[in-house]
């Protein structure tokens, strides 16, 4: 799919590949816990508004690698050829709850998106490499003046992982859930009471160019802010909005250390960071260079990514994330041991990535998915369970 490039970490426990775009996560199911072909996700609409609701499944189907959609039974259907210019989809929706009500579906074993939207379907088109998602930071996209959103998930042997997400966007508001095996229900996603007009009010309220992320509809409707990533890239944020930040890292390391411990349950497993000729080199513990970064830009740090890229490697990528989620949070200043899993930590710069400060802001559960390794530490939106009974998705009101 296009523009693929790091997604939430699903399953920190589970190897991970991307499969067209989508992160699919494999891992060796114990005997005896045996997770069906397909599972229960009730769709709960509490968002008050009065447009109908449109539901989509998409992804890749685990066991064939064909990128797809299922129906409301859980049934896959691959996608046909795509073209040059890109052909419309079939159409994938399904009907979704009206307000106040409920809507079950089954879903299968996938890696991909629940995508719902709010009064209009989805235009979803085809390339011949596959699906185009949405792209709202382009002016042109068919569904810029959409109000939508969507969940992450995979589902396969080792249980179900779920979880919300703002590493694009964040738009309408929604909460997960799964049912454990035990008969408990596990939820994170909702945001507090107020909490959507108050994420818009707090970006707006920081210097620095920060609400050019916000998009509206031509009737004044709010649809979403845009990543700060994506509002790098299109020219909505000051490409030099992090550059104060990262160049008093590249001093402060200039002449000490920083000290990164990547795993938590390996605590003996360090590497030390020392920039000189304006590249930070990380070595071991027997002094040896093991991996070398350049001073990064806000394109890096936003996306994890370019000269932040974290390869799915034992060294390079797990270094790489801790570097991310300290640029992101603002600590790598105030704590030369990284990763800094204490939340009371994050944000307190000046110069900070405003757009995850306002997000973790207003979560009631202060976790979420603001950028790509925003679970660094366990901050993260996500359910999981090893023998998931059902799954929950809940639209939450835009207030």
């Amino acid at each position: 799919m296009p523009h693929a490039r790091p997604r939430p970490a699903l399953a920190a426990a589970a190897a991970a590949a991307l499969v067209g775009g989508v992160l699919v996560l494999s891992a060796p199911a114990p005997a005896e816990a045996a997770v069906p072909d397909t599972i229960p996700l009730k769709i709960t609409n509490n968002s008050g508004r009065s447009e109908p609701v449109y539901l989509y499944d998409l992804g890749t189907q685990l066991s064939s690698g064909q990128q797809g959609w299922a129906d409301a039974n859980g049934t896959f259907h691959a996608w046909p050829a795509g073209g040059n210019p890109p052909t419309p989809a079939p159409d994938a929706a399904i009907t979704g709850p009206a307000a106040g009500q409920s809507t079950t579906i089954r879903i299968p074993k996938f890696s991909g998106r629940i995508y719902f939207s709010y009064g209009q379907k989805l235009d979803f088109r085809l390339t011949t490499g596959g699906l185009v998602q949405p792209a709202v930071q382009n002016p042109s996209d068919p569904n810029r003046d959409i109000l939508f959103n969507w969940s992450e998930y995979t589902l396969n042997d080792s249980g179900l992982w779920l979880n919300s997400t703002q590493v694009d966007m964040f738009s309408a508001p929604y909460a997960v859930g799964v049912q454990r095996s035990d008969g408990g229900v596990s939820t994170t996603g909702h945001l507090k009471s107020g909490g959507y007009s108050g994420f818009f009010d707090e970006l707006r309220s920081r210097p620095g160019g920060w609400s050019g992320l916000v998009q509206t509809r031509s009737d004044g409707t709010v649809l979403r802010a845009l990543s700060p990533l994506y509002g790098v890239e299109t020219g909505a944020l000051p490409a030099n909005v992090m550059d104060d930040y990262i160049d008093r890292v590249w001093r402060k390391y200039s002449t000490s250390t920083l000290t990164v411990t990547p795993f938590a349950d390996q605590p003996n497993t360090k590497y030390y960071g020392r920039v000189s000729g304006g590249v930070m080199n990380f070595t071991d513990g027997s002094g040896a260079v093991v991996t070398s970064f350049r001073k990064p830009d806000a394109d890096s740090v936003f996306g994890c990514r370019k000269l932040l890229d974290a390869p799915n490697d034992t060294v390079r990528g797990p270094i790489s994330r801790t570097l991310c989620a300290g640029f992101n949070r603002s600590t790598l200043l105030t704590d030369s041991d990284q990763p800094d899993t204490t939340p009371s930590d994050f944000y307190q710069d000046s110069v900070t990535n405003q757009y995850a400060r306002a997000v973790h802001d207003q979560t009631a559960d202060g976790k979420a998915y603001a950028f790509a390794f925003d679970d660094v530490g366990d901050q993260e939106s996500l359910v999981h369970d090893g023998s998931p009974q059902q799954a929950y998705l809940t639209l939450d009101p835009l207030s």
